[in-house]
């Protein structure tokens, strides 16, 4: 007995369901694209209204300030930090984010600050200026309307850090940390204000840049700011861009799509040059191979409290200057993996696997710096009633 002829109905379900699994596979095939587009503010930067400056007056344009910002106590450690934030703010009609995305605020707090500039926070008090930063969308695309955003979101660091010199730091020693975007423009940071400040090397303790590019060219030995060869050495810059040694596409990416500094501060591609690679669990710019003893501690410490020290996982990992990429295994504990969908990973992770080794490094090069023979000690200053 032959089988019941379709009905009219039974093909349009039947072609309903094909259209439906077409679309969920689409959907899934081209989901990153999909999202990216979602992220694009489809206007030229030329003809954009970026949101209000930040006024570095005020407590509101800062995510961390101590509590009397022009004058250090007592208690207080030997020296100041800068630190510049990587990126938290994704994107959509804006090409920069404005420093009061609630969304932005939220991932820079939580997980962004305790993670990255807390190991710092015992070498020195902690300045974090919010600026207008470059969106995630401006890391997924190398067209100029991108390169012209995080050029924008660099006046904002440039002036934050002025105002940090002239009103707060008070002649104390200084160390300036960046992650991420925040690297790359601390690095430009870093040549203007030594051309135009040139006593400040005389009290910078030293300056990290995390996770970013930076040509080793910029950083030779008898530049203004030379790579670290050594722990414990002043006046000196570690940088170093991360990735995990199994992740071939990633390392790949890095000299494809990465951005630095050219002539006439133009962000240009590494072209082939060699990139500076400062081993953060060696304190030295060095091929050597460090091995898991040797890592002091990682932590995940999202929404902890500033006043939290969080547990240290130490031997997590190994790690090895690789033509010019810190090459990084795998960590041993679960809870130093990345979580969350596209853009989360795209983001700095909610961890740190180096965060005892930068919180020793940075005490470290404080100490050698009060050491150095032409090294001047601040006239300590009265808070400001």
């Amino acid at each position: 007995m032959a089988g019941r002829a379709l009905s009219f109905r039974d093909w349009l379900r039947l072609s309903a369901a094909l259209l439906l699994a077409l679309v969920v596979i689409a959907a899934l095939r081209w989901r990153h694209d999909i999202v990216q587009a979602t992220l694009d503010p489809k206007i030229p930067f030329q003809t954009y209204r970026p949101p209000a400056a930040p006024d570095f007056a005020l407590a509101a344009a800062w995510a961390l300030l101590p509590p009397h910002p022009d004058a250090a106590g007592p208690t207080d450690p030997p020296a100041d930090v800068f630190f510049v934030h990587p990126t938290t703010f994704d994107g959509g009609r804006d090409w920069n984010g404005p420093i009061d995305n609630a969304k932005a605020n939220r991932v820079l707090v939580g997980a962004m600050l305790p993670n990255y500039a807390q190991p710092y926070a015992r070498a020195g008090r902690l300045f974090a200026p919010r600026y207008r930063q470059a969106s995630l969308y401006t890391a997924l695309t190398l067209r100029d309307d991108a390169r012209d955003a995080r050029r924008f979101a660099y006046g904002d660091v440039r002036r934050a850090f002025d105002y940090f010199l002239d009103h707060f730091n008070q002649g104390r020693p200084v160390i300036v940390v960046g992650v991420e975007q925040g690297g790359a423009l601390v690095d430009r940071l870093m040549r203007e204000e030594l051309a135009a400040r040139p006593t400040l090397i005389k009290r910078l303790a030293a300056v990290y840049v995390v996770d970013a590019t930076v040509l080793a060219a910029d950083h030779g030995p008898k530049s203004p700011l030379p790579a670290c060869t050594q722990a414990g050495q002043p006046r000196c810059i570690l940088g170093w861009n991360q990735e995990f040694a199994f992740d071939q596409a990633d390392i790949r990416r890095v000299f494809e799509r990465s951005l630095v500094w050219g002539a006439n501060d133009q962000l240009e591609g590494v072209q082939g040059r060699p990139i500076l690679c400062v081993n953060p669990m060696l304190g030295a710019e060095s091929n050597a191979l460090a091995p898991e003893r040797l890592n002091r501690g990682a932590v995940a410490a999202a929404d902890l409290e500033s006043a939290t020290r969080p547990a240290f996982l130490s031997r997590q990992v190994s790690t090895q200057c690789v033509d010019g990429i810190l090459r990084v295994s795998a960590p041993r504990s679960p809870t130093l993996k990345e979580h969350g969908g596209w853009l989360d990973r795209l983001k700095e992770p909610a961890f740190n696997l180096f965060y005892a080794d930068e919180e020793a490094d940075a005490a470290a090069r404080v100490a050698g710096l009060l050491r150095e023979p032409d090294y001047v000690a601040p006239v300590v200053a009265q808070p400001a009633q």
